[in-house]
């Protein structure tokens, strides 16, 4: 299977701003987080083999996370064109049937995608409460076909300290998984 890793934004880049569809049609962004201690943007998608083999310990971890006050966002960016599995529809069920309880949104035009540098799935973005990057990189060295655990312990090391008000340790390591599957012509620079 191909693989792609993320770019690593800079530390320290604001979050851009979006406000996006969830499968339901209702619109979710940065402004509905404005008084959580930080926020996770996660994108991932339905089809891609290196998210389905986080995503069960993602929707449990995502679970306390949210206890604690983090907002969390996942976006799926892929063509639904090309890749019919990623449709809206399709991301409903998912999220239904992973017990996600963070609002999936569809990033049709890919701009945000664009706009935080996403070069893959799964591929997280870590805020601190002034919505400075914190953290972008893995869930944790597990991969799939591979013999470590699923254990989120990358990503979990991250969320614990920026809701401690702890400084986010600085060794980071890029994520792994399928590239965005880019529009025609909508491929990122570079």
């Amino acid at each position: 299977m191909p693989r792609t890793t993320s770019t690593m934004v800079d530390l320290h880049t604001f979050a851009p701003e979006f406000s996006l569809p969830d499968s339901a049609g209702q619109r979710h962004g940065l402004q509905d987080a404005a008084a959580a201690p930080a926020v996770l943007v996660a994108f991932i998608c339905n089809h891609c083999p290196f998210v389905t083999h986080i995503a069960d310990q993602l929707s449990e971890m995502t679970r306390g996370w949210k206890h604690d006050g983090l907002a969390i966002y996942a976006i799926m960016s892929n063509d639904v064109e090309t890749h019919p599995a990623d449709h809206p529809n399709e991301m409903a069920k998912e999220s239904e049937a992973r017990k996600y309880t963070f609002p999936y949104l569809f990033d049709e035009d890919q701009s945000v995608a664009k706009a935080f540098g996403a070069a893959c799935t799964p591929d997280f973005f870590l805020f601190d409460a002034d919505r400075r990057l914190v953290y972008r990189g893995q869930f944790c060295d597990s991969r799939p076909g591979g013999e470590v655990a699923v254990t989120g312990a990358d990503l979990d090391t991250a969320v614990e300290a920026v809701l401690e008000g702890r400084a986010v340790p600085g060794d980071q390591r890029p994520s792994l998984g399928c590239n965005i599957k880019w529009k025609p012509g909508n491929e990122p620079a570079g």
